[in-house]
């Protein structure tokens, strides 16, 4: 098996925390999206995942070598390739071509997921989906009786279907879907200006293959500030409820409620923290009462309240007490 991660978006709505970090790895609970993907995802099959493909931008020598640690310490080759046009979902698979044969999982690194992830490989395909309020900004499906899909429709403008494409596929023949898609970009093949997967999907349900759908029971997008704070909420819960506190954590005269994260080598001074928050690795934190927020390492917060709230890398926050949400290296308050 083999597992495809597009990842080359620019997560601009994210802003202005993926002015220095990709969004696929930006921390939630102490840990990036695209790890949590990839580990819920081989855990999921019960076989080897050989390899690991990201499909990335210009994210930096740093970012490349951390990817490739992520699959090997699955146990995965990994491959680094680089998507340098935004074409849609088609073109971002095709930059990683050579990856795509045999058994294959695409999964698009944006959101989180909590759901059943078990893949049964005798099926043609399997793509999760979940029913949303507004199908309008999605790929959907139709389904039969049996449950096999029947219509792949790209961001409908009339009503065809609730049930959304969350961006997980199984795929048994990556090489009929390698050719499906080269021949989309051979014949110049776009919808609403892009190449598009679902139109790939299409022309391989004609040939005769059937798509069946499994369903995700919490879909976590994490493509603006309010939307990662809430994720890290839903993450933390979902871990049982815990504070996760690194032994190395010193803590004076102060309150940790859980379910929390806090990382290695954070000191608290006279301080309330949690619910739902997480702090990373050697921040500091003084005189504050923080409740859902993200404070990401090398941070140091003083004499503030916070509430959903999401803090960069090395930022120095003094004497404020109202929602924040503040890049990397910045600077705020006294």
């Amino acid at each position: 098996m083999k597992l495809i991660i597009p990842m080359a978006g620019r997560g601009t709505r994210l802003r202005p925390h993926t002015l220095t970090v990709p969004k696929p790895l930006v921390p939630i609970a102490g840990k990036p999206i695209v790890a949590r993907l990839a580990e819920d995802l081989a855990k999921s099959y019960d076989g080897q995942i050989e390899e690991i493909a990201f499909i990335i931008g210009d994210f930096g020598a740093q970012v490349e070598q951390d990817l490739l640690d992520l699959a090997a310490s699955l146990g995965a080759k990994g491959s680094v390739y680089h998507q340098t046009e935004k074409l849609g979902t088609a073109h971002a698979l095709m930059c990683a071509k050579e990856s795509l044969s045999g058994n294959v999982i695409v999964a698009f690194a944006d959101t989180l997921f909590k759901a059943d992830f078990k893949i049964d490989t005798s099926q043609d395909g399997l793509i999760w989906a979940q029913s949303v309020e507004d199908p309008s900004a999605f790929g959907v499906v139709t389904l039969d009786s049996d449950g096999v899909i029947t219509e792949f429709v790209e961001k409908p403008t009339t009503f065809v279907s609730d049930l959304a494409i969350v961006g997980i596929y199984y795929f048994k023949d990556g090489d009929m879907l390698r050719s499906e898609l080269q021949y989309l970009l051979d014949n110049n093949i776009m919808e609403k200006g892009e190449y598009q997967l679902t139109n790939a999907l299409e022309n391989m349900k004609q040939k005769g293959l059937k798509f069946k759908t499994h369903t995700i029971q919490e879909w976590l997008d994490c493509g603006n500030k309010n939307a990662v704070v809430y994720a890290n909420e839903r993450v933390l819960e979902i871990k049982d409820g815990a504070a996760s506190i690194d032994s190395s954590v010193v803590t004076e005269n102060s309150t940790i409620i859980p379910p929390c994260f806090i990382a290695a080598g954070v000191q608290i001074k006279n301080s309330v923290i949690g619910p739902h928050v997480s702090i990373g690795a050697n921040s500091q934190v003084e005189n504050a009462v923080i409740s859902k927020t993200i404070i990401q390492h090398d941070t140091v917060v003083k004499n503030v309240v916070l509430n959903n709230s999401m803090l960069g890398s090395n930022v120095d926050c003094v004497g404020i007490q109202k929602e924040l949400s503040l890049s990397d290296y910045s600077t705020c308050g006294q």
